[in-house]
């Protein structure tokens, strides 16, 4: 069956349309709406954000838009979505040994989710906290000024989540 919104994004969806004069603002709110659903941002989902928010927006409108941003996921991730920062403030402030101590307990590489899909690693760009780097966004929370230790405690907490 193709994709659609689920009742709860269709609802959404609606609540959306008249807040925005412009379809093409439309595109980044149902990305997220999207994502909600499915976890990631495929072909599929993209054509029927096209069709639903009609024209003068295409799935080529919506495909710029949904790779220009790091924000949505492209592939399918774990239930866990462990995101560091990677750029320049955070690296100099440790996140290569954040990077590296989370994918050595997990047993991947970054870029990579567990077997059991709990888990998938990425290394990003700026998350907008440079203040606090280390950073980590895991979901929707963020962890900042992250050590081999804290960064242990909080894998440790979630493990028990999942």
């Amino acid at each position: 069956m193709a994709y659609q919104f689920s009742q709860d994004s269709e609802k959404r969806f609606q609540r959306l349309i008249p807040q925005f004069p412009s379809k093409r603002s439309l595109i980044l709110p149902c990305l997220f709406l999207l994502q909600a659903d499915k976890g990631f941002v495929d072909q599929e989902g993209m054509q029927y954000i096209a069709d639903r928010i009609g024209e003068p927006v295409s799935l080529a409108h919506v495909h710029g838009v949904a790779t220009f941003y790091t924000m949505y996921n492209k592939k399918p991730v774990g239930k866990l979505h462990i995101q560091i920062c990677g750029n320049i403030s955070c690296y100099l402030a440790g996140s290569d040994s954040i990077t590296e101590h989370v994918c050595s307990k997990l047993g991947i590489e970054a870029g990579e989710t567990t077997k059991d899909k709990k888990f998938t690693v990425e290394e990003v760009q700026c998350l907008g906290a440079c203040g606090f780097g280390p950073v980590a966004q895991i979901n929707d929370k963020y962890y900042e000024n992250l050590t081999p230790e804290s960064i242990e405690a909080i894998l440790s907490e979630l493990e028990k989540q999942v």
